[in-house]
């Protein structure tokens, strides 16, 4: 199914809706100042009251909601009336865990495999792009892709991305577990020179004993790689900023949490920076801080927020603390030493005093352990609730982490890692820890406080209602089911992930 099929299955939104005429008579609200905007006959979801059928908009914000008769009070001479005709209204999306900085600096440089449903797609648009970009250069295909969402359900080929841009070096990555490069790509990018960054690619064979064009390697290597390309210049980079903050506006998304991650460094904030000084930000955006170096990153933070402190920016750009690396010895790290839990434990000490807020990143629930009881640790000094700390991933976390999560008042940030990646967690733990994974109904019985999100755009598709359709039917984009019922929220309750602790009207 399309993205837009999905989007349809799932709620139909504003793109939707029918524009009507200016009403003839013009009732003046309580106030006396009629709405900018007036949302009539429709449904319009509230998440702590019932349905209504009408709302009226001024200044950016909701003045009232309920029965169309009674908000036609507000619509004067130059409001602007939409007739629903029944449809339904929600209120805007934040992704709580989504890497948007990052993919706005090169949006408008890359090649987009998202939602391609066969392989003769993806090389038809990276044909399209290699029209128009200069002959020898790169044609990038960042990510958001799996084989499993093509009809052939297999990767595409050296051969075939040849074919399709003879004139162009071809970078294809696959998540964060490979990449296709183009014949002479490597040398382009140095890597025969490099040979330490060389020792951790393993090259794949194909059906002939020859090298295939993929490379396999772990997620550090693949970000390694990923940096050895062209950088778009600083003017592409803003345009390419403006213009996917404007594409996820057109899905519904009025607001994102930045955990930052690889291949972000300080300097490349500049462009977000410039449209938020011009004015041009079109969605509200939290952003977290990584570690920048490995082994100084308490040094780091404490100069980075000298003049920076928890909160700072407005209603547009603010700061929201540290992570998703908070110490480089405990991201990705499935065995931490004691050395490197102490240097989180000292770090995050710190971070508490401060009043910041801290996010994880944390993939499996066997080693989450180690991080939990660095928590705690901090916990029993300071306590972290009121500083909004949080796990981003944990797909498989038990009702034992949960609870300690609980217990401390630490958030989970759950994405739909498994619509892509369902299959490859089928075959490891088997159709049991499936059924239970993620364990989104557990979470919400439990009441932990919970963000939804996509984690694109390397990992998975930016459209929120791709994972809003996974949170209710639980099938990979290969369309294997999973997931048990009681694992399984209601609509009302996807919708809260989609906008935690929010209310459609603000006080």
């Amino acid at each position: 199914m399309t993205h837009r099929g999905i989007v349809r299955r799932v709620f139909l939104v504003g793109c939707a809706i029918l524009i009507a005429g200016v009403w003839s008579a013009h009732a003046q609200p309580a106030d006396g100042v009629p709405a900018d905007t007036v949302l009539l006959n429709g449904k319009i979801v509230q998440f702590d009251a019932p349905y209504v059928d009408a709302l009226a908009v001024r200044d950016g914000r909701v003045v009232a909601l309920g029965a169309s008769a009674d908000i036609a009070r507000h619509v004067g001479p130059n409001t602007r009336t939409v007739d629903l005709g029944g449809r339904t209204v929600i209120p805007g999306l934040i992704d709580s865990h989504i890497h948007a900085i990052r993919a706005g600096l090169t949006y408008t440089g890359e090649v987009h495999w998202i939602g391609a449903r066969s392989i003769p797609e993806a090389l038809d648009r990276l044909r399209a792009a290699a029209k128009t970009a200069p002959p020898g250069s790169w044609l990038v295909v960042a990510g958001g892709w799996t084989e499993r969402q093509f009809t052939e359900a297999r990767r595409p080929t050296r051969a075939e991305i040849a074919q399709a841009a003879p004139d162009h070096h071809v970078y294809v990555q696959l998540l964060y577990t490979a990449v296709l490069v183009s014949e002479g790509g490597l040398e382009k990018l140095g890597i025969p020179n490099d040979t330490e960054l060389a020792s951790r690619l393993t090259v794949e064979s194909g059906p002939d004993g020859k090298p295939s064009g993929w490379i396999a390697a772990d997620n550090r290597t693949i970000s390694e790689l990923f940096d050895r390309l062209p950088r778009p210049d600083f003017d592409s980079q803003v345009a390419g900023t403006r213009a996917f903050f404007r594409t996820l506006n057109g899905l519904g998304i009025t607001g994102v949490l930045d955990p930052g991650g690889y291949n972000l460094p300080l300097e490349a904030y500049r462009a977000l920076f410039r449209v938020w000084r011009e004015g041009g930000l079109t969605l509200r955006v939290a952003y977290s801080l990584c570690a920048p170096r490995r082994d100084h990153e308490l040094e780091d933070f404490r100069a980075l927020t000298a003049m920076l402190p928890m909160g700072f920016g407005d209603d547009w750009l603010r700061f929201n603390g540290i992570g998703e690396n908070v110490t480089w010895g405990m991201y990705n790290n499935e065995t931490p030493t004691d050395t490197q839990k102490e240097r989180l434990y000292e770090t995050l000490t710190w971070a508490a005093a401060r009043g910041l807020t801290a996010t994880f990143h944390w993939q499996n629930e066997r080693s989450v352990h180690h991080l939990l009881e660095v928590l705690e640790r901090v916990n029993r000094d300071t306590p972290v609730a009121p500083l909004r700390w949080s796990i981003a991933h944990l797909n498989d976390a038990s009702p034992d982490s949960l609870g300690r999560m609980k217990q401390m008042g630490v958030g989970w940030l759950m994405q739909n890692a498994f619509y892509f990646r369902g299959e490859a967690f089928l075959g490891q733990r088997g159709a049991d820890a499936m059924r239970l994974a993620p364990p989104i109904g557990s979470a919400l019985r439990m009441g932990l406080n919970i963000g939804g999100g996509t984690d694109a755009h390397r990992v998975m598709s930016y459209n929120p209602f791709v994972s809003l359709q996974w949170m209710l039917d639980g099938k990979t984009v290969g369309g294997t089911p999973s997931r048990m019922a009681d694992e399984t929220p209601t609509r009302l309750e996807a919708l809260r992930l989609y906008n935690p602790g929010q209310r459609l009207v603000r006080p």
